[in-house]
């Protein structure tokens, strides 16, 4: 089982926001597999597929960013929860836009989301996916994530999100270290072209 838990804030409101590209990666995957509905708690909304004879689950949590953790505990109460089979896909504003870096393992960066997630699980032991949305030099960062993005850097980020969701099928056969090797090392070479 590989479980994809992306991270992003509920509402209509927030749904273009540079905070909520995990859930745009989460959609693309959805529509890749054909991801059927599985339930929906009040913490989080939860999709099934099956790929390669293998089952994949994506779950967004129903709660607002800061509060991700919850909604990860609720599923871990009613399934279990392996941190190998864990991949958190969240936005990065420290990363440009449309980068895509992943890691196994590491600390939150001020992340709230991934701060929650941290303190539930009591680690920072599981892989994550960060997809770039921009630092901004004008604004507050808690500003700035709950931003719609700008027309050019919204045609990069239909890119990435793409790339993104490559990386996560890559690490749901191959694993972090693989999805790392490949998707990272493209990353770095853009950045040197560029």
């Amino acid at each position: 089982m590989a479980l994809v838990f992306a991270l992003g804030n509920p509402g209509e409101r927030y749904a273009r926001t540079r905070h909520n590209v995990g859930w745009w990666v989460a959609d693309e995957l959805r529509r890749r597999w054909r991801a059927a509905p599985l339930e929906s708690p009040h913490e989080y909304r939860a999709w099934r597929a099956a790929v390669e004879d293998r089952e994949h689950e994506i779950v967004l949590p129903s709660l607002f960013m800061n509060a991700s953790g919850e909604a990860l505990a609720a599923w871990r109460d009613r399934h279990g929860l392996d941190l190998e089979a864990l991949l958190v896909v969240s936005d990065d504003v420290y990363l440009p836009v449309g980068h895509v870096r992943l890691r196994a393992r590491g600390s939150s960066g001020g992340h709230r989301g991934l701060e929650s997630i941290e303190a539930v699980l009591g680690s920072g032991d599981y892989a994550r996916l960060r997809l770039g949305v921009g630092a901004s030099e004008s604004e507050p960062l808690r500003e700035h994530v709950l931003e719609t993005f700008e027309e050019d850097e919204e045609r990069t980020m239909e890119d990435a999100v793409r790339t993104a969701a490559d990386a996560v099928e890559l690490w749901t056969r191959e694993g972090i270290r693989a999805a790392m090797n490949r998707f990272n090392r493209r990353a770095s070479k853009e950045v040197s072209e560029s």
